[in-house]
């Protein structure tokens, strides 16, 4: 029989000393992380929660890695995140992304690269079905390492996006801030993007399947309850009643979204053809 581990993020803020005196607070992530941990436990996940100031990078790396000991084959592991979203020059040279920066998950003490997390789902064993819904800007290939271009493009881009394109209401971390924080720490994120590219030469590709909250070049709503993107998903999953495969799911999805906010169903590596037409959350 199959296992099921499940672990969900939500931060209603940050640690404002880490992020140069911005808190970063939102509404609904919280909301969100508790809905969807019921939702998996009701599917028959053993599940944890980290909320807002317990999810910290050194917490939720030690959580996947102990769920990476722990499943097998067959297992299946299902990640959530609601929070902010960000984005950060990379000036390795190894990754190629179409936006020109890697995107970031907003933690309690410091943002953690996309690469970083495909480098956790990486440690998993072959054959482990895994899932990650991520509901926060930025986050349409929110699970991958790609190539990067030029490395000036990228400081230039990033020095002059205009912070009056920012929604009040959107899980976005404020341009200013992102170049602020990138600024103080431009040599360990620099590290450790060498360090990630050295990874990723010895280490396999990670095989994953993510329902984003929107592209790479959007952002998520916040909400008074849930955010839109988890909203929708509760909705058209309908306390289970939902029949189909992910597909189909972020199909429904999508449909129920505005033209602004376009979930992406994404994949990383080669997720199995059977996983894809499961009904989601089958453990």
């Amino acid at each position: 029989m199959a296992t099921g581990l499940s672990l969900h993020l939500g931060l209603n803020q940050v640690d404002a000393a880490r992020y140069g005196g911005w808190d970063g607070a939102l509404v609904a992530c919280e909301n969100d992380a508790d809905d969807m941990a019921r939702l998996a436990g009701e599917a028959g996940f053993e599940g944890t929660t980290l909320l807002t100031s317990e999810s910290t990078v050194k917490n939720v790396t030690a959580e996947l890695r102990k769920a990476a000991k722990k499943l097998k084959r067959g297992d299946i592991l299902l990640f959530t995140y609601s929070g902010h979203g960000g984005q950060v020059p990379n000036v390795d040279g190894s990754d190629d992304e179409p936006d020109e920066f890697d995107e970031t998950l907003v933690f309690y003490d410091r943002e953690f690269l996309d690469d970083e997390l495909h480098r956790e789902f990486a440690r998993f064993a072959q054959g482990v079905r895994i899932l990650a819904l991520l509901d926060c800007c930025h986050s349409g290939t929110g699970i991958e390492v790609r190539e990067v271009l030029s490395p000036e493009a990228m400081e230039e881009q990033f020095q002059t996006r205009d912070p009056q394109q920012i929604e009040n209401t959107a899980r976005l971390m404020p341009v200013v801030q992102q170049h602020e924080v990138y600024e103080r720490d431009k040599e360990f994120f620099q590290e450790l993007q060498r360090e990630l590219a050295a990874d990723k030469s010895r280490a396999a590709e990670a095989d994953a399947l993510l329902i984003s909250a929107c592209q790479d070049n959007q952002l998520a709503s916040d909400g008074a309850v849930n955010g839109k993107f988890t909203a929708t998903l509760l909705d058209v999953w309908d306390g289970g009643s939902f029949r189909g495969g992910y597909r189909a799911f972020h199909r429904d999805i999508l449909r129920n979204m505005p033209p602004t906010q376009s979930p992406n169903l994404y994949l990383a590596g080669r997720p199995a053809d059977a996983f894809l037409e499961q009904r989601p959350f089958t453990v």
